[in-house]
Protein backbone atom coordinates (compact mmCIF):
# COMPACT_ATOMS: atom_id res chain seq x y z
CA UNK A 1 0.00 0.00 0.00
CA UNK A 2 1.28 3.47 -0.49
CA UNK A 3 0.96 5.98 1.54
CA UNK A 4 -1.29 9.79 0.58
CA UNK A 5 -2.05 13.08 1.17
CA UNK A 6 -4.60 13.21 -2.16
CA UNK A 7 -7.81 11.71 -2.95
CA UNK A 8 -8.73 11.59 -6.11
CA UNK A 9 -12.99 11.13 -6.22
CA UNK A 10 -14.54 9.72 -9.67
CA UNK A 11 -18.29 9.55 -10.28
CA UNK A 12 -19.36 6.62 -12.23
CA UNK A 13 -22.58 5.08 -14.44
CA UNK A 14 -21.79 2.41 -16.80
CA UNK A 15 -17.91 3.29 -17.03
CA UNK A 16 -17.50 -0.52 -17.64
CA UNK A 17 -15.17 -0.02 -20.71
CA UNK A 18 -12.84 3.19 -18.78
CA UNK A 19 -12.77 2.14 -14.99
CA UNK A 20 -10.04 -0.37 -14.57
CA UNK A 21 -7.93 1.51 -17.31
CA UNK A 22 -8.23 5.12 -15.63
CA UNK A 23 -7.63 3.27 -12.04
CA UNK A 24 -4.66 1.50 -13.15
CA UNK A 25 -3.21 4.67 -15.37
CA UNK A 26 -3.15 6.87 -12.21
CA UNK A 27 -1.54 4.22 -10.16
CA UNK A 28 0.92 3.86 -12.29
CA UNK A 29 2.39 7.57 -11.84
CA UNK A 30 5.56 8.36 -9.83
CA UNK A 31 3.19 10.60 -7.54
CA UNK A 32 0.82 9.05 -5.21
CA UNK A 33 -2.32 9.33 -4.99
CA UNK A 34 -5.53 7.59 -3.72
CA UNK A 35 -8.71 6.80 -5.57
CA UNK A 36 -12.37 6.96 -4.50
CA UNK A 37 -15.07 6.05 -6.45
CA UNK A 38 -18.65 6.85 -6.36
CA UNK A 39 -20.80 4.69 -8.23
CA UNK A 40 -24.71 5.58 -8.94
CA UNK A 41 -25.84 1.67 -8.90
CA UNK A 42 -24.22 0.94 -12.69
CA UNK A 43 -25.87 -2.23 -14.13
CA UNK A 44 -22.88 -2.87 -16.44
CA UNK A 45 -21.04 -3.86 -13.29
CA UNK A 46 -18.68 -0.80 -13.24
CA UNK A 47 -18.61 -1.09 -8.94
CA UNK A 48 -18.04 -5.30 -9.61
CA UNK A 49 -14.54 -4.15 -11.11
CA UNK A 50 -13.82 -1.75 -8.72
CA UNK A 51 -14.35 -4.17 -5.47
CA UNK A 52 -12.29 -6.73 -7.85
CA UNK A 53 -9.28 -4.56 -7.97
CA UNK A 54 -9.37 -3.35 -4.45
CA UNK A 55 -9.15 -6.86 -3.09
CA UNK A 56 -6.54 -8.53 -5.30
CA UNK A 57 -4.20 -5.38 -5.65
CA UNK A 58 -5.02 -1.76 -4.32
CA UNK A 59 -6.13 -2.21 -0.70
CA UNK A 60 -6.09 0.87 0.89
CA UNK A 61 -5.24 2.99 -1.86
CA UNK A 62 -8.48 2.33 -3.83
CA UNK A 63 -12.32 2.72 -2.55
CA UNK A 64 -15.56 2.61 -3.25
CA UNK A 65 -19.11 4.44 -2.27
CA UNK A 66 -22.26 2.79 -3.93
CA UNK A 67 -25.63 4.66 -3.92
CA UNK A 68 -29.12 3.36 -5.22
CA UNK A 69 -29.42 4.84 -8.85
CA UNK A 70 -28.45 8.19 -10.90
CA UNK A 71 -28.81 10.74 -7.80
CA UNK A 72 -26.56 13.82 -9.98
CA UNK A 73 -23.07 14.71 -10.33
CA UNK A 74 -23.01 17.19 -7.60
CA UNK A 75 -24.36 15.08 -5.20
CA UNK A 76 -21.69 12.65 -5.78
CA UNK A 77 -19.12 14.72 -5.35
CA UNK A 78 -20.62 16.05 -1.98
CA UNK A 79 -20.88 12.42 -1.02
CA UNK A 80 -16.78 11.77 -2.10
CA UNK A 81 -15.84 15.62 -0.50
CA UNK A 82 -17.20 14.25 2.96
CA UNK A 83 -15.70 10.92 3.04
CA UNK A 84 -12.69 12.35 2.34
CA UNK A 85 -12.68 15.18 5.00
CA UNK A 86 -13.73 12.62 7.45
CA UNK A 87 -11.58 9.84 6.17
CA UNK A 88 -8.42 9.26 9.15
CA UNK A 89 -6.12 9.29 6.26
CA UNK A 90 -6.17 13.23 6.47
CA UNK A 91 -6.55 14.27 2.92
CA UNK A 92 -4.79 17.31 2.05
CA UNK A 93 -5.48 17.52 -1.69
CA UNK A 94 -8.88 16.45 -3.32
CA UNK A 95 -9.38 15.79 -6.80
CA UNK A 96 -12.42 15.78 -8.90
CA UNK A 97 -11.62 13.43 -12.27
CA UNK A 98 -13.87 12.15 -14.87
CA UNK A 99 -13.39 8.39 -15.49
CA UNK A 100 -13.29 8.22 -19.36
CA UNK A 101 -9.86 9.93 -20.09
CA UNK A 102 -11.30 13.11 -21.25
CA UNK A 103 -9.19 14.13 -17.86
CA UNK A 104 -5.37 13.30 -18.92
CA UNK A 105 -4.09 11.62 -15.35
CA UNK A 106 -0.66 12.95 -16.48
CA UNK A 107 -2.14 16.21 -15.87
CA UNK A 108 -2.71 15.70 -11.84
CA UNK A 109 0.78 16.08 -10.51
CA UNK A 110 0.35 19.67 -12.16
CA UNK A 111 -2.85 20.23 -10.71
CA UNK A 112 -1.81 18.79 -7.75
CA UNK A 113 2.13 21.64 -7.66
CA UNK A 114 -0.41 24.51 -8.00
CA UNK A 115 -2.04 23.86 -4.64
CA UNK A 116 0.76 22.30 -2.88
CA UNK A 117 3.41 25.32 -0.95
CA UNK A 118 4.88 27.78 -2.85
CA UNK A 119 8.79 27.31 -2.56
CA UNK A 120 11.62 27.54 -4.75
CA UNK A 121 11.47 24.37 -6.02
CA UNK A 122 7.75 24.91 -6.69
CA UNK A 123 7.62 28.76 -8.08
CA UNK A 124 3.94 28.31 -8.86
CA UNK A 125 2.42 26.96 -5.78
CA UNK A 126 0.28 28.29 -3.23
CA UNK A 127 -3.38 28.35 -4.96
CA UNK A 128 -6.25 26.98 -2.78
CA UNK A 129 -8.26 25.46 -5.99
CA UNK A 130 -6.07 24.51 -9.11
CA UNK A 131 -8.69 24.46 -12.71
CA UNK A 132 -7.22 21.88 -15.09
CA UNK A 133 -8.68 24.77 -17.77
CA UNK A 134 -9.16 23.78 -21.42
CA UNK A 135 -9.53 27.48 -22.40
CA UNK A 136 -7.09 29.75 -19.85
CA UNK A 137 -4.84 29.17 -23.81
CA UNK A 138 -7.21 29.16 -26.35
CA UNK A 139 -9.79 26.12 -27.33
CA UNK A 140 -7.94 22.69 -25.79
CA UNK A 141 -10.39 20.24 -26.96
CA UNK A 142 -10.12 17.35 -29.32
CA UNK A 143 -12.56 15.59 -30.94
CA UNK A 144 -15.51 16.83 -29.43
CA UNK A 145 -18.20 18.15 -32.43
CA UNK A 146 -17.86 21.57 -33.23
CA UNK A 147 -21.46 22.65 -31.85
CA UNK A 148 -20.53 21.16 -28.25
CA UNK A 149 -17.16 23.06 -27.98
CA UNK A 150 -19.16 26.39 -29.27
CA UNK A 151 -22.06 25.42 -26.56
CA UNK A 152 -19.13 25.17 -24.12
CA UNK A 153 -16.70 27.96 -24.70
CA UNK A 154 -19.57 30.10 -24.70
CA UNK A 155 -21.06 28.79 -21.48
CA UNK A 156 -18.10 29.85 -19.78
CA UNK A 157 -18.27 33.34 -21.78
CA UNK A 158 -21.91 33.69 -20.48
CA UNK A 159 -20.76 32.62 -16.45
CA UNK A 160 -18.46 35.07 -16.93
CA UNK A 161 -20.47 38.00 -18.01
CA UNK A 162 -22.98 37.38 -16.05
CA UNK A 163 -21.17 37.11 -12.78
CA UNK A 164 -18.01 39.06 -13.04
CA UNK A 165 -16.25 35.80 -12.12
CA UNK A 166 -12.41 36.20 -14.25
CA UNK A 167 -12.29 32.60 -14.62
CA UNK A 168 -11.87 30.94 -18.65
CA UNK A 169 -13.35 27.85 -18.14
CA UNK A 170 -16.22 28.11 -15.49
CA UNK A 171 -17.43 24.48 -16.29
CA UNK A 172 -14.80 22.70 -15.60
CA UNK A 173 -14.67 19.07 -13.97
CA UNK A 174 -11.15 18.55 -13.35
CA UNK A 175 -9.78 20.00 -10.19
CA UNK A 176 -7.77 20.41 -7.36
CA UNK A 177 -9.32 21.55 -4.09
CA UNK A 178 -6.36 22.13 -0.80
CA UNK A 179 -9.21 21.01 2.22
CA UNK A 180 -9.49 24.40 3.85
CA UNK A 181 -11.63 24.87 0.87
CA UNK A 182 -13.93 21.91 1.19
CA UNK A 183 -13.92 22.44 4.80
CA UNK A 184 -15.06 26.08 4.68
CA UNK A 185 -17.45 26.10 1.96
CA UNK A 186 -21.09 24.96 3.45
CA UNK A 187 -21.40 21.74 1.21
CA UNK A 188 -24.88 20.86 2.54
CA UNK A 189 -26.17 24.82 1.19
CA UNK A 190 -24.54 24.01 -2.14
CA UNK A 191 -27.55 24.06 -4.56
CA UNK A 192 -27.02 22.27 -8.11
CA UNK A 193 -26.90 18.62 -9.10
CA UNK A 194 -25.68 18.64 -12.54
CA UNK A 195 -23.26 20.87 -15.10
CA UNK A 196 -24.21 24.02 -12.94
CA UNK A 197 -22.24 22.24 -9.82
CA UNK A 198 -19.27 23.16 -11.23
CA UNK A 199 -19.89 26.69 -11.94
CA UNK A 200 -21.22 26.66 -7.94
CA UNK A 201 -18.14 25.26 -6.62
CA UNK A 202 -15.72 27.62 -8.44
CA UNK A 203 -17.78 30.41 -7.75
CA UNK A 204 -18.25 30.22 -4.12
CA UNK A 205 -14.81 29.36 -3.61
CA UNK A 206 -14.16 33.14 -5.34
CA UNK A 207 -16.55 34.67 -3.09
CA UNK A 208 -15.30 33.38 -0.08
CA UNK A 209 -12.06 34.56 -0.96
CA UNK A 210 -9.70 31.43 -1.97
CA UNK A 211 -6.78 31.81 -4.79
CA UNK A 212 -7.73 30.34 -7.69
CA UNK A 213 -5.33 28.79 -10.18
CA UNK A 214 -6.29 27.97 -13.93
CA UNK A 215 -3.76 25.29 -15.27
CA UNK A 216 -4.01 24.84 -19.34
CA UNK A 217 -5.37 21.44 -19.85
CA UNK A 218 -5.95 19.66 -23.27
CA UNK A 219 -9.53 18.11 -23.44
CA UNK A 220 -10.25 14.59 -25.64
CA UNK A 221 -13.41 13.63 -25.93
CA UNK A 222 -13.99 10.28 -24.48
CA UNK A 223 -12.95 7.16 -26.34
CA UNK A 224 -15.55 4.48 -25.10
CA UNK A 225 -18.93 4.21 -23.17
CA UNK A 226 -21.60 7.20 -23.86
CA UNK A 227 -21.47 10.39 -22.24
CA UNK A 228 -24.06 11.20 -19.94
CA UNK A 229 -24.27 14.98 -20.91
CA UNK A 230 -28.17 16.12 -21.41
CA UNK A 231 -30.21 19.33 -22.59
CA UNK A 232 -32.01 19.56 -18.73
CA UNK A 233 -27.97 19.77 -17.49
CA UNK A 234 -27.35 23.08 -19.78
CA UNK A 235 -30.67 24.31 -18.84
CA UNK A 236 -30.23 23.84 -15.21
CA UNK A 237 -26.19 26.15 -15.71
CA UNK A 238 -27.84 28.48 -17.72
CA UNK A 239 -30.68 29.81 -15.22
CA UNK A 240 -28.50 28.45 -12.23
CA UNK A 241 -25.83 31.26 -12.94
CA UNK A 242 -28.74 33.81 -12.58
CA UNK A 243 -29.42 32.55 -9.26
CA UNK A 244 -25.74 32.83 -8.75
CA UNK A 245 -25.45 36.04 -9.34
CA UNK A 246 -28.08 37.06 -7.08
CA UNK A 247 -26.30 35.36 -4.41
CA UNK A 248 -24.00 37.30 -4.86
CA UNK A 249 -24.97 39.94 -4.03
CA UNK A 250 -27.28 39.11 -1.26
CA UNK A 251 -26.08 35.07 0.67
CA UNK A 252 -23.59 36.29 3.40
CA UNK A 253 -20.94 33.76 2.13
CA UNK A 254 -18.32 32.19 4.67
CA UNK A 255 -15.09 33.56 6.07
CA UNK A 256 -11.78 32.12 5.49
Amino acid sequence: MRSSDSIIIIPTYNEKENIEKIIRAIFSLEQSFHILVIDDGSPDGTADIVKRLMASEFQGQLFLEERSGKLGLGTAYIKGFKWALEHPNNYQYIFEMDADFSHNPQDLPRLYAACAPKTDANPDGGYDLAIGSRYVSGVNVVNWPMGRVLMSYFASQYVRIVTGFDIHDTTAGFKCYRRKVLETIELDKVRFKGYAFQIEMKYTAYKIGFKIKEVPVIFINRREGTSKMSGGIFGEAFFGVMRLRLDGWLRKYPKI
